[in-house]
């Protein structure tokens, strides 16, 4: 479907004729269609005046590939340059990386210059970005690496699977292990998102109470635009508002660890937990889309103190339908107020 139109007269060779003549350039919305969902994008090409042939703009602008980038966008998909960065993060070639996938030589290489991944392939992906999982698939094709990249990437991964996993393993111990479900927003808990989404919201400094509740709104208006959660946590129903499940287990492990720092703040009588960031989150270990949430969050809720924030979270469906004490389900996202 095709709509606004824009047209721009320029001097060119036609590819048709082969005559360097006047070309139109027209650009105008055009609706492509991926996997069944329509989306808008401009399309650009020319038409030869001597010919009359219309023809397309090879120079950079492809509005399928547009199209599939909103279309990443929509679904918190991986983006070709998140693909192609992570790879090169631990000096992997695309060949290299193909085989430890299982994969046939052009797939990667086509991801990673635009072309629209399927969901079996997009998983693949998101589990062996995980060091255990990639370091895994090292062990179990040695042969794919030399031997002197093997050992790098072993000592690195293993150094870098242990830093996660201990607290990890301590975490599953205490609490135990949950698969993905419609209580972790269908995606797997991930430590690494969470500890830096805390790191993310403490720039600055946050009190307890409205931390854990942009958490909150992170995630659910995250699994409300794109059908999954961010960091795949748990939120019960408590009397401030919506929190993450063991919540001060994961802010006493980051004061722990020297990244946050925690102050008594006092209100007359009373007095509450100021956190503060004393690192900067990694921000790599997000998607684009959930980049994107977490800015629009923080700002939707920047002028609100913490019983602003909690009143605000206690209108919720989701905190309204739910008892003292109950996992509150990602279905109630759809209905959230932001």
């Amino acid at each position: 479907m095709m709509q606004d139109m824009e047209v721009t007269l320029m001097k060119g060779i036609c590819p048709n004729c082969e005559k360097e003549t006047d070309l139109t350039m027209i650009r105008e919305k055009e609706t492509i269609e991926v996997r069944g969902e329509p989306i808008d994008v401009e399309a650009e090409y020319f038409k030869c005046s001597e010919c009359g042939e219309e023809f397309e703009n090879t120079r950079g602008h492809d509005a399928l590939k547009i199209a599939y980038r909103e279309y990443r966008h929509r679904r918190g998909m991986l983006q070709p340059e998140e693909i192609r960065a992570w790879r090169k993060q631990y000096g992997l070639t695309q060949k290299e990386l193909s085989r430890l996938l299982g994969w046939g030589g052009a797939t990667l290489s086509r991801y990673e210059n635009g072309a629209l991944q399927d969901e079996a392939h997009e998983k693949i992906l998101r589990l062996a970005m995980e060091p255990h999982n990639l370091l895994k698939l090292i062990e179990e094709s040695p042969a794919t690496l030399s031997p002197e990249k093997r050992e790098r990437l072993v000592t690195e991964l293993s150094a870098a699977e242990e830093e996660a996993c201990s607290f990890e393993m301590i975490f599953e111990e205490r609490f135990g292990r949950y698969d993905p479900d419609e209580y972790s927003g269908f995606v797997r808990f991930s430590l690494t998102k969470l500890f830096n989404a805390i790191l993310y919201f403490c720039k600055g400094g946050v009190l307890k109470t409205k931390l854990n509740k942009l958490l909150f709104y992170a995630d659910f208006k995250h699994f409300k635009e794109y059908s999954i959660a961010i960091t795949g946590a748990k939120y019960v129903h408590l009397q401030y508002g919506p929190v993450p499940n063991n919540y001060e287990f994961f802010t006493a492990e980051l004061t722990r660890g020297g990244e946050l720092t925690v102050e008594e703040v006092l209100f007359g009588e009373y007095s509450g937990s100021k956190y503060l960031s004393n690192v900067e989150p990694d921000l790599s270990v997000f998607t684009d889309s959930e980049l994107k949430v977490l800015a629009e969050v923080n700002e939707y809720f920047k002028s609100f103190g913490s019983t602003a924030i909690k009143d605000f979270s206690h209108k919720e469906v989701a905190y309204r339908e739910t008892a003292d004490g109950e996992t509150i389900s990602y279905l109630y996202a759809p209905q959230l107020e932001v």
